[in-house]
């Protein structure tokens, strides 16, 4: 089972984000990110160096790249 995430731009335009495959657990999915190149998805790898995470950690990952903001990736301060 696939979970499709898309975005819209604020002129309603609609673009592929990911692609979230569940594998049996309610906070852990496979991800795969949307290649515009070829029109299709491409498993990858979460920022942490895991094939598979929270929602919200394909979500950070896929708009941080496709928004150019690699901040969207980091750790806030624990202390």
């Amino acid at each position: 089972m696939f979970a499709y995430i898309d975005g819209q731009l604020a002129d309603g335009t609609t673009l592929p984000l990911c692609r979230l495959r569940y594998g049996g657990s309610a906070s852990i999915w496979g991800f795969a990110i949307y290649l515009a190149s070829r029109d299709g998805y491409q498993d990858s790898i979460l920022p942490n160096g895991l094939p598979a995470g929270s929602p919200e950690q394909a979500l950070d990952c896929a708009c941080g790249l496709y928004l150019n903001d690699p901040t969207a990736w980091t750790q806030p301060p624990t202390n």
